[in-house]
């Protein structure tokens, strides 16, 4: 059984289901060191007085929040622990909403939600139920300290908690888009579709793989055996002066990769639903 990160209870009117939090994530990151390039001896961190510059002792270290230039309240665990109101382990539901309504830019990290000890019964309830209406709930819960916005979803028989931003943490694209004063040639987007249309097929999560990390992985097993390792110059990349002739090559190109493989079906459209009022 894995470990759990956190424990609590779902909150869904008055109705609890005791839970437990457990990483969904496993990152595949290469673990690289910092070390002293003479002896390859590891580079420690010190925390150091920026005043007194000397070390500090873990034990002299506390949280502060600075109210005013320079002006630091200290805190305490009991300070923490002071503002942990009613419901401070409980993932509340506020809402159910249509997966597809979210912005998919607001999600952060996901976690495994299983059911305490004793609690499976009013879990599957739960997990049964979100599944049946194929609706996703917009949750709130504090983790680490901080009010945290999430949803839950239904996913191989478990439910998942997605952590999410606020929507004042997502950053404006003012200043990022293209400006709308430019015309798009109709053949030029005709012939944009027909590439898309090219590449269309099902999503299959496991065909996808970290290239790059296999290629690092090869060029330390090289350097391992003594083997010199040479950079490739980078091109360049430039947009096409034709831009309706580089589209033609595209969807000629793509035609020859899609040769031997299946059909796919034509990407879904939701109909537009009535939306009730409160």
């Amino acid at each position: 059984m894995p470990r759990a990160i956190w424990s609590g209870s779902i909150s869904f009117g008055l109705v609890n289901a005791p839970v437990r939090m457990y990483s969904a994530i496993d990152e595949n990151d290469l673990e690289l060191h910092l070390v002293h390039e003479k002896d390859g001896s590891p580079i420690g961190y010190e925390k150091v007085c920026k005043k007194e510059g000397k070390e500090v002792p873990a034990d002299e270290i506390v949280k502060a929040y600075e109210v005013a230039d320079g002006e630091l309240v200290y805190l305490e665990d009991d300070d923490f622990a002071a503002a942990e109101e009613e419901g401070y382990r409980t993932i509340q539901v506020l809402d159910f909403v249509q997966r597809d309504d979210i912005d998919p830019i607001v999600f952060q990290r996901s976690y495994y939600l299983g059911p305490a000890e004793g609690a499976d019964k009013v879990y599957l309830l739960l997990l049964r139920a979100m599944e049946e209406s194929g609706l996703s709930a917009v949750v709130e819960y504090v983790f680490h300290q901080k009010q945290q916005l999430g949803c839950l979803r239904v996913r191989d028989g478990v439910i998942v908690l997605e952590a999410m931003y606020f929507a004042d943490e997502i950053r404006p694209v003012k200043g990022i888009a293209p400006k709308r004063s430019s015309k798009v040639d109709k053949k030029e987007l005709e012939m944009a579709q027909t590439l898309i249309d090219r590449f269309t097929s099902d999503f299959e999560h496991g065909k996808y793989e970290d290239k790059y990390r296999k290629r690092l992985l090869k060029i330390v097993k090289q350097k391992q055996k003594g083997e010199e390792v040479h950079a490739r110059t980078p091109e360049k990349e430039k947009a096409p002066t034709d831009l309706l002739e580089a589209l033609r090559a595209s969807v000629d190109a793509a035609k020859g990769q899609r040769n031997g493989r299946k059909k796919t079906r034509a990407p879904k459209r939701r109909a537009p639903r009535a939306r009730t009022r409160r």
